[in-house]
């Protein structure tokens, strides 16, 4: 067999392979349109958990608003001057490593007058 034999045998049997696996490509099952309809389930789930959740929020505020007036909501806060357990346990285990009180301020973020009445306490 001569080259060029060979050669267009080769065109022919590499054109009809791509032509059956073109066809075969259009018997396949198409994976993207079930994650695509597995999204839009998710979207439209979602969409209508927050459509009810600003409903029932509007519920409750009208609720509130019964009397014509603001709704009292409770604050919560903490004491300006009660300084949190572990800060305090902060400053001791530095103190103890004999650090000075500017250093421990600058550590623990608490003013000096703090980390000196916590260091008195410990006395």
């Amino acid at each position: 067999m001569k080259r060029s034999e060979i050669l267009d045998s080769l065109i022919f049997f590499l054109l009809g392979l791509s032509i059956l696996l073109f066809f075969i490509s259009f018997f396949q099952k198409d994976r993207t349109s079930k994650v695509e309809k597995d999204v839009e389930e998710l979207y439209l789930n979602l969409y209508q958990e927050t459509y009810q959740l600003k409903k029932r929020m509007k519920v409750l505020e009208e609720e509130f608003m019964i009397d014509g007036q603001a709704p009292h909501l409770p604050t919560f806060s903490t004491p300006p001057n009660e300084i949190n357990a572990i800060l305090k346990n902060q400053v001791i285990a530095l103190h103890k490593q004999g650090l000075n009180v500017e250093q421990i301020s600058k550590q623990s973020a608490l003013s000096v007058s703090e980390v000196q009445k916590i260091i008195l306490q410990l006395s």
